[in-house]
């Protein structure tokens, strides 16, 4: 997909007055960050924006700048709705099929607006007038900052945009430890520093606010529902509805466990299947060349990246583990010879 020229995007947004920002289901730091840096440049070039949500996320992520102006679908139904109906543009970030924010979807797809997709995943929807999409990024942040830059707009970045970019930069880089982090995404970052995000606060906002519960949940995950495969390199772990709510589960308590099981030597396929609301929620990671985008895609109704990625299911937790331990064989071979 060829991203859209600057000349575009310039004309679409001196025409528009009202502007929607959206991003996906369960928003992570990416998702918010992008959403939220994005929020305060538009608002800087005098548009009226709204962040938009199609449901809650991690309270770990609420001291970010301008998250008292968020509205979330299920909670504002009406007046979602409305704005997104009268906006000029909808900017969807960190996402690119409208599966990705349920009932949300029909809103902005019937909304008249110019849509805006900025993104990293693979194979995106064909919905959007223009685009800024390159999966190569490490994040959506890292493209939020560059169509920034794009519009030659850097001397806008105060610290409000630079601490939402730099957040979900570390979020979706694991910390500047995957294999998308560049020398790119090093220089924007360093930009950003000096743009006024504190690297240090930034990382103990996100990491070190834990409650016992979360801390715990992890280790029973750990000690009591990991299972090692050795012979297929695979670990998975089951989380129940009733064993979260035992840990007093809040959102955004398991984020970041199905990364867990990598850290065994010899494992290149981790999955971490959890039940909420009657769903079973998918969550893959890889290392090496074993595509887990493909393999959501293929069995759980998701996709992602290459080395990232969910799904679900909308069967019992049973099953689910059930048609994944059938189909996991199948990349016996793929994944022995993957590095």
């Amino acid at each position: 997909m060829q991203k859209s020229t600057a000349a575009e995007f310039k004309k679409a947004l001196s025409k528009a007055t009202n502007i929607s920002i959206v991003t996906h289901w369960s928003p992570d730091g990416d998702a918010m960050g992008s959403s939220l840096g994005l929020y305060h440049y538009l608002k800087a070039k005098g548009k009226n924006v709204k962040v938009i949500v199609p449901n809650d996320y991690p309270n770990f992520l609420y001291w970010l700048p301008g998250n008292a102006s968020v509205l979330n679908h299920q909670k504002n139904r009406k007046k979602v709705d409305d704005f997104v109906m009268k906006s000029d543009i909808v900017f969807t970030l960190d996402f690119n099929s409208f599966k990705r924010i349920e009932e949300l979807g029909k809103v902005v797809e019937n909304s008249p607006a110019i849509k805006i997709l900025i993104d990293h995943h693979q194979q995106p929807d064909d919905y959007a007038a223009l685009n800024f999409h390159d999966v190569n990024a490490c994040s959506t942040c890292e493209l939020v900052y560059e169509f920034i830059a794009l519009m030659k707009d850097t001397k806008l970045v105060d610290k409000k945009i630079a601490t939402c970019l730099y957040t979900g930069i570390l979020t979706d880089t694991g910390s500047f430890r995957f294999p998308a982090t560049t020398a790119k995404t090093h220089k924007i970052v360093a930009e950003l520093i000096d743009r006024g995000a504190d690297n240090s606060e930034i990382y103990n906002a996100i990491h070190d606010d834990n409650t016992v519960g979360r801390l715990k949940l992890l280790g029973y995950c750990l000690s009591e529902k990991m299972v090692v495969m050795e012979d297929i390199k695979t670990a998975y772990i089951t989380l129940s509805e009733k064993e979260q709510d035992e840990f007093f589960y809040q959102k955004g308590d398991t984020e970041g466990v199905v990364n867990y099981p990598l850290s065994i030597k010899g494992i290149k396929f981790s999955a971490f299947f959890a039940e909420r609301d009657g769903i079973i929620k998918t969550s893959f990671r890889s290392q090496g060349k074993f595509d887990v985008n493909l393999f959501a895609r293929k069995h759980f109704s998701g996709g992602g990246h290459k080395n990232a990625a969910g799904g679900k299911s909308d069967e019992s937790m049973a099953k689910a583990i059930e048609n994944f331990l059938k189909v996991l064989p199948l990349y016996k071979k793929e994944l022995s010879n993957n590095s």
